[in-house]
């Protein structure tokens, strides 16, 4: 889609009281292929079309802090680069998920940078945004990968990613997975417990291969964050206890079908406080010392990811303190770092559009009914996670609202007590989406995926198609 200065056009028939299309849903455009291009009075164009305007005053938004950089305001309408989130949503529908090409891009080069001059490997989180389009984006600035599932190491292979760099984390790895990732050549596995390690070489030595591995470590440090996105304490499920690793390092020297080659770490997600990270990372670079002296001949230290990103008042630190810390840990050792950042890298690069259904009043409260919910957007009813919200076109007269849902569950409320200008019929972008969003959606009540687009520079790109009822049924049978 070409950026266009007319964004509010004349009222007509089913358009909402503020004159916005309510768009169709994008039908007939193919992910990652298909693009919208409207020029100005609406016809198709092949030419970029310049930027509508400079941004505008902040005070515009009842929010006190400007949006992300990607995302702002120009003649009263909220940008997603330089292509207006209205016109997106007349063209794609609603609920739709927006990202930002150059605030990937952004992000990613900021540890890109910090680790400049170190032997490094940037792994994506994959499950933070598995969308293909911004794999993609990934591969070609040069990133690995870290993935959960052999269904994330097959959406990095589609998206052109080299599996030589991919780590395999998680805790429940089945068989099937363990020798898909072997066929393929994966960097390594993040081994989190002696079993796996087992079932590994077993598969290993039946292929007639030897497995990379890393013994991940739980090194039992308690970081200050949401106890359902917290990994290193020590009851956490995953990894392997500090304490008994060495039992473990002494077994992977001695399988046949394993080639141990380094350790690994993660402590948890949106941490927004280094000093767990160096609790944790002095732990790790110990063990690599100690296992050193007993003959390993470790190639890295993987210190996993979790830095945060600014939700709402959060002091974050930014890429290059997190990396300073890792490599102060690592001072002078011949080690390559390896991190896997995943919310850093994609948290703020999206929005999810949404539009008002009806506006409601109770004794207790004003409430603002949206066509996304829980099945779009899961962290606020998961982790009571606060994402801002902003009017597309702001209006006047402001007053505070609930932010609900449409999904027949009591938790889908997307944000609570929040102060906006808006009618039924206008259109609101919850922040913050990039990371944990559309990845974590689901089909509850039945309900379509919404359409993914990404934006770069005045072109808007569809990467994902919005959902059809067949598509929702099409794996279903009816006995005969």
């Amino acid at each position: 889609m070409r950026a266009n200065r007319s964004v509010v056009p004349a009222k007509t028939a089913g358009q909402s009281a503020r004159g916005k299309p309510r768009g169709t849903g994008g039908h007939g455009f193919r992910a990652g292929r298909e693009q919208c291009a409207c020029s100005r009075n609406g016809n198709s164009s092949g030419t970029r079309v310049p930027s509508a305007a400079a941004d505008s005053p902040l005070s515009m938004s009842r929010d006190d802090r400007a949006p992300p950089a990607s995302f702002r305001y120009r003649n009263n309408v909220l940008y997603a680069e330089d292509v207006s989130l209205a016109e997106l949503a007349a063209k794609f529908g609603t609920p739709l998920y927006v990202y930002s090409r150059s605030a990937i891009q952004q992000a990613y080069a900021g540890f890109a940078q910090a680790l400049a001059g170190t032997p490094h490997l940037i792994c994506y989180a994959v499950k933070a945004n598995s969308n293909l389009a911004v794999l993609r984006t990934l591969t070609k600035l040069g990133a690995g990968f870290d993935i959960v599932s052999v269904g994330e190491l097959e959406r990095v292979l589609r998206a052109g990613g080299d599996p030589g760099r991919v780590v395999f984390s998680g805790v429940g790895k089945r068989a099937d997975e363990i020798k898909r990732a072997l066929q393929v050549g994966i960097r390594c596995f993040n081994v989190e417990s002696a079993a796996e390690l087992e079932q590994i070489n077993a598969l290993a030595v039946a292929m007639r291969v030897r497995a990379p591995v890393a013994l991940r470590i739980n090194p039992e440090i308690q970081a200050q964050t949401h106890p359902h996105i917290h990994t290193g304490h020590a009851t956490s499920k995953f990894g392997i206890h500090a304490v008994t690793a060495e039992q473990v390092f002494r077994r992977a020297l001695e399988l046949p079908g394993i080639r141990l080659i380094g350790l690994a770490c993660h402590i948890g997600s949106q941490i927004t406080d280094l000093a767990p990270y160096a609790e944790a990372w002095r732990c790790i670079v110990k063990l690599a010392d100690r296992y050193a002296e007993l003959g390993a001949q470790l190639e890295h230290v993987d210190f996993g990811g979790g830095l945060g990103i600014r939700y709402r008042d959060e002091t974050i630190p930014g890429a290059d303190k997190f990396i300073a810390v890792a490599r102060n840990a690592i001072a002078n050792r011949n080690l390559q770092i390896l991190v896997e950042p995943g919310r850093a890298l994609v948290g703020t690069a999206g929005v999810l559009i949404t539009r008002i259904e009806y506006l409601k009043t109770t004794p207790h409260a004003r409430l603002l009914v949206i066509d996304a919910g829980m099945t779009e957007l899961l962290r606020p009813s998961l982790y009571d996670a606060w994402h801002e919200v902003r009017e597309v076109i702001p209006g006047s007269d402001p007053a505070v609202y609930d932010v609900v849902g449409p999904v027949c569950e009591s938790a889908d409320v997307l944000a609570r007590e929040r102060r906006l200008a808006v009618q039924a019929g206008d259109l609101l972008a919850i922040m913050d989406c990039g990371a944990y969003g559309a990845s974590m959606g689901s089909n509850y009540n039945s309900r379509l995926r919404p359409a993914e687009v990404l934006v770069d520079g005045d072109l808007a790109t569809l990467v994902r198609r919005r959902e059809t009822f067949d598509e929702l049924m099409n794996l279903e049978l009816l006995p005969k």
